[in-house]
């Protein structure tokens, strides 16, 4: 008789048995999935991976009508074609816990893996109960104090919060999106949409952002500056009054003083104030500061937190915690960090401290603490994942330091009577910002050394007409800590949300804009059913499901509450079916004549060219077909955007983004885009004549010269079997990013002929 132990990723399934067994791991492999053997405490253990989410939610009779709530429970082989992987879990979790006396659940202690570790049990091993591992990191310590102090159950709120949401997520995903597909579809066309609980509230707080960006109207204003001269150094200053709204009250004062030669220092003000450290990292800190850091998204951000946590370095990532406690042993962490030589420095300046106390924030969580390093050494090999890795230890360091201290001068400047400011802000003592460089972004403005009275001359008086600009973009990171501000989402989706609405084309660029497809959709319903974006009512769900966690509230009273809300909505777009469904066809034939149109035919003079897909992918044509049946090649496995530019020879240009490569600028003529000098020239003539064979590295055979838009390149003469390519001299088509890896490029197909069209 043994216990079973359930984790959620083979990588804590490995660290926890390494850290439990009092001897040797023993490894048992079933068809690739390992069962890992250890004794502890007297007990034999088994531990095995879920490998995440082993069931999914499903209609019991499957449909595309709604409104549809009668779901179940299913194994996600059975859901989802490309989870067959997952099969072989379910084998191997069913013979281990087959003679099994006792089990833990030792998954992600948070709501997700709550329902993992739930759904395994009832389904799987078929047991009520289970007891219950709470970790925040996967060093040996912390999983061997948790294993001997698991609580005997399920923590069974988490586990009703986590399930509710699935739930309710289910629910409204699936029947919008089937309402607003269906009405399209009845109204003559076809658009696979999607909305959801809270990625229609999400789109909205971004519309609403690009409606007051396209309703801003610019005013005009003016303003004098002032550069004077002082011990050879410069200062620049501005008039006291900042914006003229007039332009004559502008002009009368820089006529008045437009021909003064000196100016005087009028006076000179000091002022010192201390900077505090920052407080530790939640999730949508590190997401915010990665970001602006790294330019890392928001998503890869949390892929490459949640990787550092299951290599162990790092605490778990999904937390809204600002707060480091005591009992984390803070210097022992410190005292492993510093036998890091790059962090040798930092670390023996703190452990020096009498009281070393971390600046923590207000915020908290219940199941884990802020994001901080485990002081636990592996080998870090993914480039990103070494910049969050440094982010999070400097932060980390950061908490800890002294105060800051910096000074702000103001310089008061008269010439005639008019008074101009100049400011300047320098630190004079570092504290915490030694301890977080090179992520401190503080301007340094230091001011030359005068005093009142001084006389200076001046070097140049202007008067600057300029324009009032409209609010800025979301970016990536400043929408996650919108949502989060307003209620919206959860530390742990949020990032996904966000990723949504740019998969289905509803927002586009790094500088968040609303699509004319997001804009039109968002204003369709707001229109027919406005409670379909409503916060306040995506917040109390948020809000009630809290409470479930919490045992102040219950599942089923949530759920109905839901449920009724969501008909409401449906019953709304079922009476405008035709009405919206006739709207949001005009709305995307209009976005994708526009994402589409790359420029001018320069065939016929007369026509568009168009990006199309035909039956073997996308292709680009006139849109005056059949009148002219102008096509070019588009490359494949890339996605291909409009340049917005015509090419030296007058084509249209288009914009290829391929993962893992900077994005190329192309023109749909591909003598143009040949890359080949003079030698590759010679050598894949030799190629192409026989003289030169070269063999293809994955398989053997011979590689042959081929064409695409990008121009000649090697590919293998085994495809489709063997889909190699290799540009020329071995090199990537485009410049990749750096040190980032690529999948390699893909064979190219034949695009699709003028019949297709």
């Amino acid at each position: 008789m043994h216990e079973v132990i359930i984790t959620e990723k083979p990588n804590a399934a490995k660290k926890i048995a390494e850290a439990l067994a009092s001897g040797k791991v023993k490894t048992e492999v079933i068809d690739g999935v390992q069962i890992l053997d250890v004794h502890h405490d007297g007990k034999d253990i088994k531990i095995v991976s879920a490998v995440g989410h082993l069931y999914s939610l499903a209609e019991k009779e499957k449909s595309f009508k709604y409104p549809s709530f009668d779901i179940e429970w299913k194994p996600i082989y059975e859901v989802d074609k490309k989870a067959g992987y997952t099969k072989k879990y379910f084998t191997v979790l069913r013979k281990v816990s087959k003679d099994a006396k006792s089990f833990v659940i030792a998954c992600d202690y948070d709501v997700e893996g709550e329902v993992i570790g739930l759904n395994v049990m009832r389904y799987v091993c078929k047991q009520k109960d289970a007891s219950r591992m709470k970790f925040s990191t996967l060093t040996k310590d912390d999983i061997v104090k948790a294993y001997k102090n698991k609580s005997k159950s399920i923590d069974w709120g988490q586990a009703k919060a986590g399930e509710t949401r699935h739930f309710l997520d289910w629910m409204y995903g699936i029947n919008l999106s089937r309402a607003l597909t269906l009405a399209v579809k009845n109204a003559g066309s076809f658009k696979i949409l999607s909305s959801g609980r809270v990625q229609g509230p999400a789109l909205k707080i971004i519309v609403d952002k690009e409606k007051e960006i396209k309703a801003f109207v610019p005013e005009p204003y003016w303003q004098i500056t002032l550069k004077a001269m002082c011990d050879k150094k410069i200062i620049e200053a501005l008039h006291e009054k900042d914006k003229f709204w007039k332009k004559e009250d502008a002009e009368k004062i820089f006529k008045a003083i437009s021909k003064e030669k000196t100016c005087e220092i009028a006076s000179v003000q000091k002022k010192k104030f201390n900077q505090a450290p920052p407080n530790p990292f939640d999730l949508g800190a590190l997401q915010a500061e990665s970001y602006r850091v790294f330019g890392i998204s928001p998503k890869k951000t949390l892929q490459c937190a949640q990787s550092l946590y299951l290599a162990g370095v790092t605490s778990y990532p999904r937390t809204s915690s600002q707060k480091l406690p005591p009992e984390l042993n803070l210097r022992g962490v410190l005292k492993d960090l510093g036998k890091v030589a790059e962090y040798k420095a930092a670390t023996t300046k703190l452990l020096a401290l009498k009281n070393l106390k971390p600046n923590e924030g207000k915020k908290t969580d219940p199941a884990h603490p802020a994001i901080y390093p485990t002081g636990a050494q592996a080998k870090i090999t993914d480039v990103d994942e070494k910049k969050v890795y440094d982010l999070i230890v400097k932060r980390f360091f950061a908490t800890f330091g002294e105060e800051a201290e910096r000074e702000t001068i103001t310089i008061l400047i008269s010439v005639k009577k008019e008074k101009f400011s100049a400011k300047g802000t320098t630190t004079t003592k570092k504290g915490w910002h030694e301890l977080y460089e090179p992520y401190v972004r503080i301007a340094e403005d230091e001011m030359p050394i005068v005093k009142a009275k001084d006389i200076l001359k001046v070097s140049k008086i202007e008067k600057l007409e300029k324009e009032t600009r409209p609010p800025n973009r979301y970016t990536p990171a400043s929408i996650i800590v919108e949502l989060e501000k307003r209620g919206l989402g959860t530390k742990a989706t949020r990032a996904d949300i966000v990723d949504s609405l740019y998969q289905r084309g509803y927002i586009n660029e790094k500088s968040i804009e609303a699509t004319e497809l997001g804009m039109k959709i968002e204003i369709i319903l707001d229109k027919y059913c406005p409670e379909l974006n409503d916060e306040e009512l995506t917040r109390g769900i948020e809000e009630e499901m809290e409470q479930i966690r919490e045992d102040q509230s219950h599942q089923e009273k949530v759920i109905e509450k839901a449920k009724s809300a969501l008909i409401k909505i449906l019953d709304k777009i079922k009476k405008n079916e035709l009405k919206i469904g006739k709207e949001l066809i005009v709305a995307n034939n209009e976005t994708r004549d526009a994402l589409s149109a790359l420029g001018p035919c320069p065939v016929c003079k007369e026509g568009t060219v168009q990006i199309r897909r035909g039956k073997f992918g996308m292709f680009a044509a006139c849109n005056r077909y059949p009148d002219c049946k102008t096509t070019y090649n588009l490359p494949k496995f890339a996605l291909v955007k409009p340049a917005g530019k015509i090419s030296p020879k007058g084509f249209p240009m288009i914009l290829v983004i391929r993962a893992g490569k900077r994005p190329q600028e192309l023109s749909l003529n591909p003598e143009e885009n040949s890359q080949l000098d003079k030698e590759q020239s010679e050598e894949y003539s030799t190629i192409k004549s026989g003289e030169l064979k070269k063999k293809c590295p994955k398989c053997g055979l011979d590689l042959r010269v081929m064409s695409s838009i990008f121009g000649e390149f090697l590919g293998c003469s085994g495809y489709p079997k063997c889909k190699y390519t290799e540009s020329p001299n071995g090199k990537d088509f485009g410049k990749k990013k750096d040190d980032e890896e690529s999948d390699g490029d893909k064979l190219p197909e034949d695009v699709a002929s003028v019949e297709d069209l």
